[in-house]
C-alpha cells in the first residue's frame, strides 16, 4: 500500500470515527428521525455531482427497486438505530459495537447466500459475541441504562449485513456512486413522513446544525467517495481494514472532545469483537500467512 493510500485510509478511519461523536452531540436536539433525514438529504446532494461526472445516473434509474431496499437496510434503519443508541451510549462504545457488522455479514451470507463458515470463523463469531456480552454486562450493571441502546446498535450492524449480502447478490454490477447516492435518496424519501411528524418543536442550536451538516457532508458523502477511491486503488479487502480503525478513532474523539473515558471492561469487550471479526473475515489468517511467508 502506498503512503498516500495509507494516509487516506487513516483519514477515513478518523472521519468515520467522528460520526459517532457527531451523532451523540446532534441527536438529542434533532431527535432520531429528523437527524437522519438531514443527514441523508445533504449526503445525497453532495454525492449527485459524482454520479453525474461518472455518468452513473443510468444505473441509479435502472436499479431503483433494489436501491429502495438498500436505502432502507444500509442507510435509513441503521442510521436511525445508531442515532438512538448514540443518545444513550458513549461514542467509543458505540463505535466498538459498529465493528460487529462483518460478523453479522458472515452470518447472513451463510443463511442467505449459502457461504461457508470455517472453524476459525465459528470461533471468531463466538469471540466477537463474547465481547458483546462483556460490554452488555457492564451496561446492565449501570442502573441508568438499559439493554435497548446496545440492541439498537447491534440491530444497525445486522442491517448492514443484510444489505451487504443483498447488494452482492442483486446489485453486484451496479456502479458504486449510483448505489451510494441512491441509498441516501431512498432512505430520505422513506423517512420523510417520520421526520416531519417528529421534527423537534424547540429551536435547534447552531452547534447541532453544524454537527449535523458535518455528519452528512464529511462523514457520509465525502467518506463514501474516499472509500470507493480506496477500493479502486488498493482493493476491497485492504479498504475494509478501515473497520478496525473506526473504534480506535471513535474512542479518541469521545475522549478528546467530549471528555468520555471508556472503561477497561469496554476495551476488553472491544478487543474480543475486533479479534472475532479478524477471524471471521479471514484477515488474521492472511496476516499470519504474509508474516511467515517473508
Amino acid at each position: 500500500m502506498r503512503p498516500q493510500d495509507l494516509a487516506e485510509l487513516l483519514l477515513l478511519g478518523i472521519i468515520w470515527g467522528a460520526s459517532f461523536m457527531l451523532m451523540r452531540t446532534a441527536a438529542p436536539e434533532f431527535g432520531v428521525f429528523a437527524l437522519v433525514e438531514v443527514r441523508t438529504v445533504l449526503a445525497f446532494v453532495f454525492l449527485m455531482p459524482f454520479v453525474l461526472l461518472a455518468r452513473q445516473l443510468g444505473d441509479l434509474r435502472k436499479h431503483w427497486r433494489g436501491l429502495i431496499f438498500v436505502g432502507a437496510f444500509n442507510t435509513g434503519i441503521p442510521f436511525c438505530l445508531f442515532s438512538f443508541s448514540s443518545i444513550h451510549l458513549e461514542t467509543g462504545l458505540n463505535s466498538i459495537l459498529n465493528g460487529t457488522a462483518p460478523m453479522f455479514g458472515a452470518i447472513v451470507a451463510w443463511l442467505y447466500l449459502g457461504d461457508k463458515i470455517t472453524k476459525s470463523g465459528v470461533f471468531g463469531l463466538s469471540a466477537g459475541f463474547a465481547g458483546v456480552l462483556v460490554i452488555s454486562e457492564q451496561t446492565l450493571g449501570n442502573a441508568e441504562l438499559s439493554i435497548l441502546p446496545i440492541l439498537g446498535a447491534l440491530g444497525a450492524t445486522f442491517c448492514y449485513g443484510i444489505a451487504a449480502c443483498f447488494m452482492k447478490k442483486h446489485l453486484s454490477h451496479a456502479k458504486p456512486f449510483a448505489v451510494a447516492a441512491g441509498s441516501q435518496l431512498f432512505a430520505a424519501l422513506l423517512l420523510m413522513p417520520l421526520a416531519i411528524a417528529y421534527w423537534p418543536m424547540q429551536a435547534i442550536s447552531e452547534t447541532a446544525w453544524r454537527d449535523a451538516i458535518i455528519l452528512a457532508v464529511m462523514c457520509t458523502g465525502l467518506a463514501y467517495v474516499m472509500y470507493f477511491r480506496l477500493i479502486s486503488n488498493v482493493g476491497a479487502s485492504n479498504a475494509l481494514t478501515v473497520a478496525y480503525l473506526v473504534p480506535l478513532f471513535g474512542i479518541a474523539w469521545g475522549y478528546i472532545l467530549l471528555g468520555e473515558v471508556i472503561s477497561m471492561q469496554s476495551i476488553l469487550g472491544g478487543c474480543l469483537i475486533i479479534f472475532g471479526v479478524m477471524l471471521t473475515t479471514g484477515v488474521l489468517k492472511k496476516v499470519l500467512k504474509r508474516k511467515y511467508a517473508v
